[in-house]
């Protein structure tokens, strides 16, 4: 299938000290991680079926960069037709496109991404991520650290919402945020949080999702961490045995103080399906 090359790139290295990404594509299937040059945004791209080739500008104002890539549909594709071009889906090739985004370890990064249909493969591992922003309609996210490899910066907030799909995240405890919220209307979420990151602050977890399943592997018992349940009578829920429930629905691991300073409080609501904790 013929195919057009795309690429895009940030050349400009000075003048400027954070870099801020908004990144949108109707479909396709992307990576996003850390590249070894030292531009501070490159994007390249395999486009097939373009309607419309992407949009791509960036600026430097109050030494803030900021780098827009936007590639829209013209045929303006319908909830229903995407959510059948994913079901039916048995290739990365049934996607069209492929986006590999390359992110520098030179430069601190607010991320505002979002993926139509598809999937997304994020790998933040050595960068520094003060904000990340990640929305889709019906893609799948694979969030990923790589041990002893976290973000090389304290993050304010990790918000991924997904109106269908799956959330996978490993290492999760690397991403350094003070704030991670998860939201899925229809699909699952998959966290393991089980390498613990040797961090001195709190770190607040919220994950929603209307109907479907949530696995969350949590970090050892002899680490600081509460549990806080919301789920109705049409959600299953299996706990590890070590949990002590300290109220209806709350739980503390073995390792828990109130006045912790590395606390982990995860909040977790199903409204249908089912939650594993493990």
């Amino acid at each position: 299938m013929a195919q057009i090359v795309k690429e895009f790139v940030v050349e400009e290295k000075n003048g400027f000290d954070l870099v801020q990404l908004n990144f949108s594509s109707y479909k396709g299937v992307a990576d996003v991680n850390k590249m070894y040059i030292n531009d501070p945004v490159m994007i390249h791209s395999h486009l097939s079926k373009v309607n419309i080739l992407p949009d791509f500008a960036y600026t430097i104002k109050d030494r803030v960069l900021t780098a827009d890539l936007n590639h829209s549909d013209v045929e303006q594709e319908s909830f229903g037709k995407s959510l059948s071009s994913k079901l039916f889906a048995t290739s990365e090739g049934d996607f069209d496109h492929t986006w590999e985004v390359g992110l520098s370890d030179k430069y601190a990064y607010l991320l505002d991404l979002h993926f139509g249909i598809g999937q997304a493969n994020v790998d933040l591992s050595n960068l520094k991520v003060k904000r990340c922003k990640i929305t889709t309609a019906t893609a799948d996210v694979s969030l990923n650290y790589m041990k002893e490899a976290g973000n090389l910066t304290e993050m304010d907030t990790m918000l991924v919402k997904v109106n269908m799909g799956t959330v996978d995240g490993v290492n999760m405890t690397h991403a350094n945020a003070r704030n991670m919220i998860f939201e899925v209307n229809y699909g699952k979420v998959n966290l393991n949080f089980e390498e613990h990151f040797e961090g001195d602050k709190p770190c607040h977890i919220a994950t929603t999702v209307g109907a479907g399943a949530v696995y969350i592997l949590l970090p050892a018992p002899q680490y600081p961490y509460l549990v806080k349940i919301n789920s109705t009578a049409m959600c299953r829920k299996e706990l590890p045995s070590y949990l002590k429930e300290l109220s209806d629905k709350v739980y503390a691991s073995k390792g828990y103080q109130e006045d912790a300073k590395n606390l982990i409080t995860f909040e977790i609501d199903v409204s249908v399906g089912s939650l594993v904790l493990k």
